[in-house]
């Protein structure tokens, strides 16, 4: 990767898989986006506006859309961006396709049920050729699609690597800051998912502005807690990909998991909520994980297990306050 690569595939066609493409295109890479859905082919290509995913942002002229996923995989990089519970299945399609020691960004944020594991674990069973890359931070699709000013991390193997990658997808108002640490940044956006959730419950509830802020502080202790269990390092945890995401999500609800615990502070039901969106809220898919390797390590993850057990319907909104206020009192940095 001497060179600056001119062919970036996009593999996802939701609203993120669109914004980067925009972004690659704004780059100067001529772009291919897969999408699933042909409606967002057929919109792309004849409109250049996303209209199911991200309506209302005209679209750069490099992108190309296609549902063959092949010719996305004709790149010299690829942007992963499906959803994380999606990405084994989608991986095994792009199998016979790839080339080796094509560097693969994974840009979904989550942990799969059923293993256990990060995303980068699923795409090296699955593509064990691939070079894994993971792209992560406080990023809105629409912001990123826009042009308004971004700052992500993008980790790799090496640093070297990432910084290739880089500086292809940089630009005037995009600026991802690199590192060797894949494990840190994926475990920062996976955990912010479902913390974000109980940070919208509390909006929801009308809980106020310093029951919020407190909130977050402690959730940001349990992200720290978590991670670096399974090896992330501390500035990770604490940079973009960690604090960052975790201060934008629980910020805003342009965030899917955000509003969602929102609408469940208001009194909707999981049920209702994710069957009136197309889009995924994956905190509800992560929290079960995270429980669960939290009981496996001994890891203290009380807000995480709240969000858990009122999304499978255990506990009631109410309830998971009280027992969250009624814990044993103790040092604010004991674990």
């Amino acid at each position: 990767m001497d060179q600056r690569p001119n062919h970036i595939g996009v593999i996802g066609g939701g609203a993120w898989g669109t914004a980067l493409a925009c972004l690659a295109g704004r780059a100067g890479a001529e772009v291919t986006l897969w999408a699933r859905e042909p409606e967002v082919v057929e919109s792309i290509n004849r409109d250049r506006e996303n209209v199911l995913f991200l309506p209302g942002i005209a679209l750069e002229q490099a992108i190309e859309a296609t549902g063959d996923i092949a010719e996305a995989m004709r790149a010299d990089i690829l942007l992963l961006v499906s959803p994380a519970q999606a990405l084994r299945e989608v991986c095994r399609s792009m199998a016979s396709h790839l080339r080796p020691r094509t560097p693969i960004v994974i840009c979904a944020k989550g942990l799969e049920r059923g293993t256990n594991k990060l995303m980068t674990d699923v795409l090296v069973e699955v593509l064990p050729e691939a070079e894994p890359m993971v792209l992560s931070g406080p990023s809105f699709a629409a912001d990123v699609a826009r042009g308004l000013p971004t700052a992500v991390t993008l980790a790799a193997r090496t640093h070297d690597d990432a910084l290739a990658v880089a500086r292809t997808l940089a630009g005037p108002t995009f600026r991802p800051y690199v590192a060797a640490d894949l494990v840190g940044a994926q475990i920062g956006g996976a955990v912010k998912n479902v913390l974000a959730i109980a940070c919208g419950i509390a909006e929801g509830r009308g809980l106020g502005e310093s029951a919020r802020a407190s909130l977050m502080t402690r959730a940001f202790a349990e992200l720290v807690r978590f991670g670096k269990t399974f090896g992330a390092r501390a500035e990770t945890l604490s940079g973009l990909s960690g604090l960052g995401d975790l201060m934008l999500t629980c910020s805003s609800q342009q965030s899917r998991n955000m509003s969602l615990g929102f609408a469940l502070g208001r009194g909707q039901s999981v049920d209702d909520v994710l069957g009136s969106r197309r889009s995924v809220s994956e905190g509800v898919y992560t929290a079960g994980v995270v429980v669960a390797l939290a009981a496996e390590r001994d890891i203290d993850m009380p807000i995480s297990r709240a969000v858990h057990d009122i999304v499978e319907g255990r506990i009631t909104i109410d309830q998971a306050i009280e027992d969250l206020f009624n814990r044993p009192l103790k040092a604010e940095t004991e674990t």
